[in-house]
């Protein structure tokens, strides 16, 4: 699904790059650019682009969740994302995917992230996804997520 969609637009956005010279259309196909699906073990393993979650999250059509340590997210998160550390991550405590409704896991840069989806994957399941570039990606995008107030400790939104 994602991949055939993304190929296309990966060769018009790199039409655009090099009619235009254009450093903030390569950054934009950076963070859009087409997925990957790869085979680890039994199971299908795609990464997604920032690009790629967001417009997913945009049509709720996404379960993300982060990986990072509760401190990281509690200080900053993307708002709705449920919190599965890695350090007592469950494969069999996640919520059930769907066709319409996959997994993504994230982290900060997406390091954790792939290691927790092969784990998920080694438990037996079919698939799973994460986002490139993690958490620090989502944000240099400019996409908006919830952040701690120090002054009084409340989630507010940021960009």
């Amino acid at each position: 699904m994602w991949e055939a969609d993304n190929q296309i637009r990966s060769i018009a956005d790199c039409r655009q790059v090099a009619e235009r010279g254009n450093l903030a259309a390569i950054t934009q196909m950076e963070t859009q650019s087409m997925s990957e699906t790869e085979a680890v073990g039994d199971g299908k393993l795609t990464t997604l682009s920032v690009g790629e979650v967001k417009s997913l999250y945009d049509k709720n059509d996404v379960v993300l969740i982060d990986v990072r340590t509760p401190a990281e997210y509690a200080l900053e998160h993307i708002g709705g994302a449920l919190l599965a550390p890695m350090s007592g991550f469950d494969p069999a405590r996640l919520p059930t995917q769907t066709e319409e409704r996959p997994i993504v896991l994230y982290c900060g840069s997406g390091m954790r992230s792939r290691k927790m989806a092969e784990k998920y994957l080694a438990a037996g399941f079919a698939k799973i996804a994460h986002m490139a570039g993690g958490f620090g990606a989502w944000k240099q995008a400019g996409n908006g997520f919830l952040g701690t107030d120090p002054a009084t400790g409340a989630s507010v939104p940021r960009p």
